[in-house]
């Protein structure tokens, strides 16, 4: 592995991104300038690892890649670029989740829940990345990774995707950021913070957050259907539209449930309540049907992976989590239970 300029080099060979989340960058650097077989080259990543939306680059080739891209392109503030110009939802599912979602505190949600198949970070396991706290000030969203410094980039790029993606879910009549705090020192590029970011920065203070506008929590997104998750092939539109009006309680479920798969937390409860029903009630009802709510969950599950797989439209790490599985490799042993077969079988079939 290549890693350049990095002091806790064991910590960053752990931890990797997505191949669409380096491939986006790459094409930023070279449009800006920089030679695309030479940048490659210097970070240590081949063409092809590219290629695959299940592909990880190690995070110490894409701390190559974002810094060779900057002496290459003569651009210093590559980063802040990339997270001005970046679209997540055509480099990764988990931009299309977060477009779907209701609000913007969803959209957090969503993105602490999937942010691992973009990019993986230091210190960060099962608990939320980003984390909303209130003090005299106001309230801050505070970016959690640990060691940010020896990677400031990546604060950069975050910080001007979180700004820039949200003014377009606002009235334009405030900013919803008033203040930014960065650990690292002020760089030579502080003129772009001004320009993107638009809000006064901090540098070298205790933490990286953002001050945000407590009406900011509210905005609405769902700039994506709510049945985003349900139509990346034309089959499983159809599916959903076919259990929308099914008479059975089983398809009623169902029809709820798709748009939730990707949440993971898709209880009896919370199906019940969309349904008027109690507990006791749609669990009597579906007996009646001969399902449980267990053996439905799991055959909905396999169905839509089947779905999402066989339009190839997203990967396979991308459909674990799409039909509620928080590991890949969880949802590996349930396809194999299902069908017999990995479902990079199925995908590659």
């Amino acid at each position: 592995m290549l890693i350049t300029n990095i002091k806790n080099a064991d910590a960053v060979s752990r931890t990797t991104v997505g191949a669409g989340y380096a491939l986006g960058l790459l094409n930023l650097a070279v449009a800006k300038g920089a030679n695309r077989a030479q940048l490659l080259a210097r970070a240590g990543i081949r063409a092809d690892d590219l290629e695959d939306q299940d592909n990880r680059i190690p995070m110490g080739n894409y701390v190559a890649l974002m810094r060779s891209g900057q002496e290459l392109a003569a651009e210093p503030a590559l980063a802040l670029l990339y997270g001005e110009a970046m679209d997540l939802s055509e480099l990764s599912v988990v931009g299309l989740i977060a477009r779907a979602s209701d609000t913007m505190t969803e959209a957090l949600a969503q993105l602490n829940r999937y942010g691992r198949l973009v990019v993986e970070v230091e210190g960060i396991g099962f608990e939320n990345r980003f984390q909303m706290r209130k003090d005299a000030e106001g309230l801050w969203l505070v970016d959690t990774r640990k060691n940010a410094n020896e990677f400031p980039e990546l604060t950069e790029s975050t910080f001007a995707r979180m700004i820039c993606g949200s003014r377009e879910f606002g009235d334009g009549s405030r900013p919803f950021v008033k203040a930014v705090r960065v650990t690292h020192p002020r760089p030579a590029h502080v003129e772009e913070y001004q320009r993107i970011l638009q809000a006064p920065v901090t540098f070298d203070s205790h933490e990286n957050s953002m001050l945000v506008d407590e009406v900011w929590q509210d905005f609405k997104v769902a700039r994506a259907s709510r049945y985003v998750f349900g139509i990346f092939s034309e089959h499983a539109e159809r599916l959903l539209a076919e259990l929308e009006t099914a008479r059975t309680v089983r398809g009623q479920v169902e029809a709820h449930a798709i748009p939730m798969l990707h949440t993971g937390e898709l209880g009896v409860d919370v199906i019940a309540a969309k349904m008027r029903l109690s507990r006791q009630t749609l669990y009597r009802k579906l007996k009646a049907e001969g399902v449980t709510f267990e053996g439905l969950l799991d055959d909905l599950r396999h169905r839509m992976a089947l779905h999402y797989l066989d339009g190839q439209k997203v990967s396979v790490n991308e459909t674990a989590y799409l039909v509620g599985f928080s590991e890949p490799s969880a949802f590996s042993r349930a396809f194999k239970r299902w069908t017999g077969r990995s479902p990079r079988f199925r995908a590659a079939a």
